[in-house]
């Protein structure tokens, strides 16, 4: 099975609980054992990639700026990919410096995915039954991929991946382990560094800092 192969029930989920108006973002970056997976909430109108006459890759934060922010501080994004993403308003990313952007990220041996692909006018939070019916393809996303380690962003996210109650200020730099099909993978939780999560990227920076220095050793 590859990647594309999940678009299909990702395309009629978007139906079902997102936006009418928009399409489904999917993924991006290293898909052959990244270092890391890092695993997001579900993505919002902000990323221009979820717009109908996008014609390049729907792939998560396109037409953002903090998260990239983030990315580079804990080292996992080139100066000048940074600094063109800082220049740039939202529609004045191309197709092309979206894949640009994503070789970055493959490069640096990560991939970026969301629990929830279906895309949202706003930040709305999305109860944990809407989650849950992305539970067994973000699975099937990481059986493909294989990464060393896998982030989870936030407390919503991480308790339904762990299937347990997860509060990320109790387990900073904590591992957990997440059997998916046979193999044990080592789980990491952080804080949410987006929107109203904010006030913790410098705890996240930190913690991703730590967790990479792990996967070195």
């Amino acid at each position: 099975m590859q990647l594309e192969d999940l678009e299909d029930e990702y395309n009629k989920l978007q139906i079902k609980y997102g936006a009418k108006e928009l399409k489904p973002i999917y993924n991006g970056g290293c898909s052959k054992n990244p270092n890391i997976c890092f695993v997001f909430m579900n993505p919002t109108g902000k990323n221009i990639a979820s717009t109908p006459n996008w014609k390049g890759r729907r792939s998560p934060w396109i037409g953002t700026k903090n998260i990239w922010k983030l990315f580079y501080k804990v080292g996992l994004l080139d100066e000048e990919i940074y600094i063109n993403i800082m220049k740039k308003k939202p529609k004045e990313w191309e197709e092309k410096f979206a894949d640009l952007v994503y070789e970055n990220v493959e490069e640096h041996k990560y991939f970026i995915t969301n629990l929830g692909k279906c895309t949202q006018i706003d930040a709305r939070i999305l109860p944990n039954s809407v989650y849950n019916e992305y539970l067994h393809l973000l699975y099937k996303e990481i059986e493909i991929i294989k990464p060393k380690i896998i982030i989870t962003l936030g407390n919503q996210v991480s308790s339904i991946v762990l299937n347990q109650k997860i509060s990320v200020s109790q387990c900073r730099k904590k591992k957990f382990l997440k059997s998916i099909e046979g193999k044990k993978y080592e789980v990491y939780p952080v804080y949410y560094p987006i929107g109203n999560g904010m006030m913790n990227i410098e705890k996240a920076i930190e913690d991703i800092k730590f967790i990479i220095q792990k996967i070195k050793v």
